[in-house]
């Protein structure tokens, strides 16, 4: 849900699409923001939106739409669609980055609020999932557990800026240097760490 997570997207992408085979993608949940009905205080919507000023100036191709901040009552709790990435990753393994991206869509894109259960819900319909199975999950203890395992996980990797790129290699883990213009800068320093520790 971190708008420099959405500029991301484009080179993430294309940098996937580099790799060699041998390395797989894992997408970890950061978490961000956990659960609050409160709204957003007035400051901190005018920080989020001077951010993605910033970001349509510094990433080509990358657009918001700021209908978004007068259509809805903006609530900073980004965890609920962290459970729903989840509960898609929970009843298809491959849905996962499909629902990333339509939660993406829908709050960047659709100005819809992605901090409540009908724009998950929509999302998860929107990419073919069961709805009633993903309502289930959505408020499981189960998918509450993971995502706790999640965070943990990104903890352990000291990712706590976001987007954040890990390279785990024989045992250790490596730091990539996001880029959100040049794929092949981080392609570049990804094969410097494997052909090094070979």
């Amino acid at each position: 849900m971190c708008s420099w997570c959405y500029a991301f997207v484009n080179s993430w992408s294309a940098l996937q699409r580099a790799l060699p085979a041998h390395v797989d993608a894992i997408y970890v949940l950061g978490g961000l923001a956990p659960d609050t009905t409160e709204p957003m205080p007035d400051a901190m919507r005018s920080m989020i939106q001077q951010t993605w000023r910033k970001i349509e100036k510094t990433v080509p191709g990358v657009h918001f739409n700021f209908d978004f901040w007068a259509q809805n009552t903006p609530v900073r709790s980004t965890y609920p669609a962290c459970r729903a990435v989840l509960a898609a990753r929970e009843q298809n393994p491959a849905a996962e980055v499909e629902m990333l991206l339509a939660i993406q869509n829908a709050y960047y894109q659709l100005a819809k609020n992605p901090s409540l259960p009908e724009t998950l819900l929509e999302c998860a319909e929107t990419i073919g999932l069961d709805s009633a199975v993903f309502q289930s999950d959505l408020s499981s203890e189960t998918i509450d557990a993971v995502l706790k395992q999640e965070l943990q996980l990104a903890a352990e990797l000291n990712a706590f800026s976001f987007p954040s790129l890990r390279l785990m290699h024989r045992d250790a883990i490596y730091p990539i240097a996001i880029d959100y213009l040049d794929h092949g800068a981080m392609l570049k320093e990804i094969a410097a760490v494997i052909n090094n520790n070979e």
